[in-house]
């Protein structure tokens, strides 16, 4: 008898074939609307398998209703939206999808910067609205890039990437991690700082770090204090890492030039959230990964990590690796 798995949202058509040859697939077949939660509780107490995306929350209460569930594959990296230690409790293999999507990222994340700094999305703004009626000398002027310093905050594999790019723009690159990474620093040519002196020192700060409980409003109304007033805020991370209230004070009193954001503490972002007030702010809907090669890749990541594991095989991405005797 077949398997069975529930998948959250419409994906690749040849990674849904691929799944339907071997299982009895359920899907909830929209792009621009996440399934809805009493679809989600009649599904998972079904299934064997759920693939899911950082969208659908995988709490502690739905897993209960979980009676033979075995293997939660996320489409992404994150994986805050599952409770990870109730899924173990339960025996539940929880699986995410690194790697692929570091380079695709480290774009965006550039883009970002470049795009606030320069006041990139203002300026056309300002040209299609028919207010360009003459060439001025200060008109729409924005920061440079080049010889800036960049202060990153988590030197992971995203990090890492990010901090290549800014050096082709001979930029001065400073990090902040929980580990320090010496052999990084002399390949790329990076200084590591405390959080306080990467905060002083920046023109740019990138917000690269994981959410976790230590880092959850991570950076607030002290930390916005520290920096100049002519830096700017890029956070391609996640939402919660930055306390928003304190942001959009900090960028409303010039504690800081402008922001960039590419994620938000709530997810579709509320149309009247203040920061979408300010012409400052560079806005986007968590596109970070959203190259079509990047996104077919993570799904493939995705399929494949749930396959190895219906068939009682370790997935090559498995967040919590102490289901399976032996370790990594």
């Amino acid at each position: 008898m077949k398997q069975s798995i529930f998948i959250t949202r419409k994906i690749p058509d040849h990674v849904l074939n691929q799944l339907q040859e071997k299982y009895n697939v359920a899907i909830w077949d929209h792009e621009e609307i996440p399934v809805p939660r009493d679809i989600l509780e009649e599904k998972i107490s079904e299934v064997d398998g759920l693939f899911c995306l950082l969208t659908d929350s995988i709490d502690s209460e739905l897993l209960q209703k979980a009676h033979k569930l075995k293997v939660i594959s996320n489409l992404a990296v994150g994986f805050n939206n599952i409770d990870v230690k109730a899924s173990t409790e339960k025996g539940i293999i929880v699986t995410n999808t690194p790697g692929v999507l570091t380079e695709t990222t480290a774009d965006l994340t550039f883009a970002l910067l470049m795009a606030t700094a320069r006041r990139i999305p203002e300026a056309s703004d300002y040209l299609r609205e028919g207010n360009w009626s003459t060439w001025s000398p200060m008109l729409l002027t924005g920061q440079d890039i080049h010889h800036a310093t960049l202060g990153i905050i988590g030197l992971g594999r995203i990090g890492e990437a990010l901090a290549k790019r800014a050096k082709g723009f001979e930029m001065n690159v400073l990090y902040h991690n929980r580990n320090r990474k010496p052999e990084i620093e002399e390949q790329i040519g990076l200084q590591y700082a405390s959080l306080e002196n990467l905060l002083k020192e920046s023109d740019f700060v990138c917000i690269l770090a994981p959410y976790t409980n230590e880092t959850k409003n991570m950076i607030r109304k002290e930390h916005f204090h520290l920096m100049k007033p002519t830096s700017i805020l890029i956070n391609t991370a996640r939402g919660g890492i930055v306390n928003e209230t304190d942001l959009y004070d900090s960028l409303i009193e010039g504690e800081i030039w402008a922001a960039g954001l590419d994620v938000f503490e709530q997810e579709p972002v509320p149309l009247d959230h203040p920061l979408l007030t300010l012409p400052n702010v560079v806005t986007l809907p968590h596109i970070g990964s959203a190259s079509i090669n990047t996104r077919l890749k993570m799904a493939e990541v995705a399929m494949s990590n749930l396959m190895s594991a219906l068939d009682g095989e370790k997935p090559k991405y498995i967040v919590n690796a102490e289901l399976f005797l032996g370790g990594e």
